[in-house]
């Protein structure tokens, strides 16, 4: 094999084109990470240490993702003929069709059998496979070789270009490599793209990047000349198996979260590659708990579920050790009254002025906390929508990977919904866009609720604003306003859940509105306050609005950015519960987690029915107890007593004392034993049900409970909080 490769080989000649790529890919992953890293600005500081492992740590994931980048030039290079053989070219070119068929149907198989893969996610598959297709048709050494390398090597080296600014606008957004988020981009392309072109010149970027790339191949078109003094088929076979070696020693031997060292989350995103990452992400979104994660022995993990679940209005309906059926008693009738959930778009808790924001753009927001049971220690599930609306529909910790939105068998679980369709009310999700994206209406369509969407505005009716998004709040709230109508004069009373979407890039909003500029997040903000106040003040004067509760919360922060793996200074999100005529206002600011909002609002309804969520009533909850659960899709966190433990594949995890103004954190030492044995309980617990089919509604949740027995003169727990209403004016109480 050695003397195959002496300067005047033709193995060597033929596979010269490799050192092309390998030189040009990482001085273009070299040139990303040096822009990425002025990005970063003073997130990270330049000590000699930081930058050695950010680059040095980087160009070792920079060469093995090079090993996978380099594959289809691997194929062209060993599959393509050095000259006409024996064999008639079309008789060749036929054979190996067919033989490429059946690799590429194998080859799926092997994606859906290792990651439940569909055909929806992993169509870039075939696009390697539709590429060495016309392979044998032309020989290496002829004139259309020579052009067929030049073409394929200017369109690699463009597509390099563009994942290298994708990566710049993805890091300008998420202050990360590509993650999760662009695995699940890449299945809502209409979105994604929509998105980009409303947001950014994209057409003058792309002809930028065209000139760049004409620029690059024309100083390196030297090395792409084509030579072969006469390779065989089976001697350039050698370096594809060596090829396949390497990419099967490399991925065996690295994962994405071996450059996770530092105590700085930045310097660790740095260290990485994006291409690698994407797929790194790819092969996580399926994450078995029990595979990846500490456990413990399954009867020890749900006895202390049950325990921690247990609350003084709560008793289990079963002895058995598994089931986490609560049946809630609360004294009194039930309050029968509308309630409309609204999760907004990135409503970080920053924006508002009641937590210390002095660009004044929610003063709606902030003047409704003074008229409404306000919480101001909430903590959100996670940092993507999907992530809110679970927490707010299931009452769960987050699973690690997908969603349970996006996940198979995930009909007719016990929902908010259904506790609230037991008692008559039509529930409604209610979405601006549509609701395909991220797999919304499929989940609540067939977990107690009507999806109702952007293609249920009538013909008739004026929208304001639009973007690929969803249409504008104000044109959203008017949708559900309509639905609100119509149920009531039904004779029912509604649950509407209504997503907004303004909040979100591109930050496009009816002129007039607001003072701040259009395409802004300032301004999307500031659009989103007037919104709302537009809806409650349009509601007020409808007959069912002195019997509605408006339950007003984030779905999760803007950003999710920061020097810790879980910075829970990117978690905070506010929640306003108003009904003036049913809801005293005041300040709430106990610690709390999204998981709670449903609890606490059935509680507030003095609602007595059966339970599997995980999320407490907060106004039955001894103090000490609270806790909340921020994490991402692989890093599961567990907030508890001002300490934050991580969980994080690989059984590995992290414990430390949170800084809650700035996300830093400090390493807890020594770790506390028993909140990592409650963070394992909770999430392997949650996981394990989810898996088994057990967080399914049952025909026994319908059961009616009854309800204590009301004293004489007494006051609802839920309602009568030892809580002290806010003053007119006050300045609010600090999270910690």
């Amino acid at each position: 094999m050695s003397s195959a490769f002496t300067p005047t080989s033709p193995l060597r000649q033929r596979f010269r084109p490799l050192w092309w790529l390998a030189i040009t890919y990482l001085a273009i992953s070299f040139a990303t990470r040096v822009v990425l890293l002025v990005m970063s600005g003073s997130e990270v500081p330049h000590t000699a240490l930081n930058l050695l492992y950010a680059f040095g740590v980087g160009l070792g994931y920079d060469l093995v993702t090079c090993i996978y980048v380099a594959w289809p030039l691997v194929l062209l290079l060993w599959i393509v003929p050095t000259r006409s053989g024996r064999m008639p070219g079309l008789w060749r070119w036929l054979l190996s069709a067919a033989g490429l068929v059946l690799a590429c149907a194998i080859c799926l198989g092997v994606l859906h059998l290792m990651y439940h893969a569909t055909l929806k996610t992993t169509w870039p598959a075939l696009l390697p496979f539709l590429f060495v297709l016309p392979l044998t048709a032309f020989t290496y050494t002829s004139r259309a070789g020579q052009w067929v390398l030049y073409g394929f090597a200017l369109l690699l080296l463009y597509g390099l270009l563009f994942v290298a600014a994708s990566e710049l606008v993805f890091w300008n957004e998420f202050s990360v490599r590509f993650n999760f988020i662009a695995v699940d981009y890449l299945v809502y392309t209409t979105e994604v793209i929509g998105n980009i072109r409303e947001s950014y010149p994209i057409g003058r970027w792309l002809t930028l990047l065209a000139a760049l790339a004409l620029v690059l191949f024309a100083l390196g078109r030297r090395a792409l000349r084509v030579r072969d003094d006469g390779s065989r088929f089976w001697q350039r076979g050698k370096v594809a198996l060596l090829w396949l070696v390497l990419t099967v020693v490399s991925v065996a031997a690295v994962n994405g979260g071996m450059k996770d060292r530092t105590g700085n989350n930045y310097v660790n995103e740095l260290a990485g590659n994006g291409i690698y990452q994407f797929f790194n992400a790819f092969r996580s979104s399926h994450l078995d708990y029990a595979k990846f994660y500490r456990t413990l022995p399954d009867d020890e993990a749900f006895r202390r579920v049950r325990e921690m679940l247990k609350t003084p209005e709560a008793s289990y309906v079963s002895d058995d050790p598994r089931d986490l059926t609560r049946a809630i008693r609360h004294a009194g009738p039930e309050k029968r009254l509308n309630v409309v959930l609204i999760s907004v778009e990135s409503l970080s808790g920053d924006y508002l002025g009641t937590f210390g924001n002095q660009e004044k753009i929610t003063p709606y927001l902030d003047a409704l906390a003074g008229q409404s049971l306000f919480f101001d220690n909430l903590y959100a599930n996670g940092t993507r929508t999907v992530r809110g609306l679970e927490a707010l529909a299931l009452s769960v910790p987050p699973t690690p990977g997908d969603s349970l939105l996006k996940e198979r068998g995930n009909e007719n679980l016990f929902s908010l919904a259904s506790v609230f369709n037991d008692r008559g009310y039509q529930s409604d999700f209610v979405y601006g866009g549509y609701g395909e994206f991220d797999n919304m209406n499929y989940f609540f369509s067939h977990n107690g609720y009507r999806a109702v969407d952007r293609r249920d505005i009538p013909k008739t009716a004026t929208i304001h604003r639009e973007n690929v998004w969803g249409v504008a709040d104000e044109d959203l709230y008017t949708l559900a306003m309509g639905q609100m109508d119509q149920i009531a004069a039904s004779g029912k009373p509604f649950f509407l859940h209504i997503m907004t979407t303004s909040n979100h890039r591109p930050f496009t909003f009816p002129e007039g509105r607001v003072k701040q500029a259009n395409g802004t997040r300032q301004g999307a903000v500031a659009y989103t306050d007037w919104a709302i106040g537009d809806f409650i003040r349009r509601a007020r004067a409808k007959p069912y609005f002195d019997d509605t509760v408006f339950v007003i919360t984030a779905d999760h922060c803007a950003s999710s950015a920061g020097k810790t793996s879980v910075p829970v200074n990117r978690y905070h999100v506010p929640l306003w519960i108003y009904a003036p005529k049913h809801i005293q206002p005041r300040r709430v600011d106990r610690l709390m987690g999204q998981v709670d909002i449903a609890p606490t609002l059935l509680g507030l309804l003095n609602f007595s029915y059966r339970s599997r969520f995980f999320g407490y009533d907060l106004f039955q909850l001894e103090p000490g107890r609270e806790r909340a659960f921020p994490a991402t899709y692989e890093k599961l966190g567990y907030l508890h007593e001002d300490v934050l433990t991580v969980l994080e594949p690989g059984r590995k995890l992290e414990q430390m004392k949170p800084d809650y103004a700035s996300g830093d954190a400090v390493p807890l030492v020594p770790q506390n034993e028993e909140q990592i044995a409650q963070t394992i309980a909770y999430y392997q617990v949650a996981s394990e049900l989810f898996k088994r089919g057990q967080l399914l509604r049952r025909p026994t949740d319908a059961t009616p409970v009854e309800p204590l027995p009301a004293a004489p003169g007494s006051v609802p727990a839920s309602a009568g909080s030892t809580v002290a209403p806010a003053a007119p004016g006050s300045a609010p109480a600090p999270a910690h």
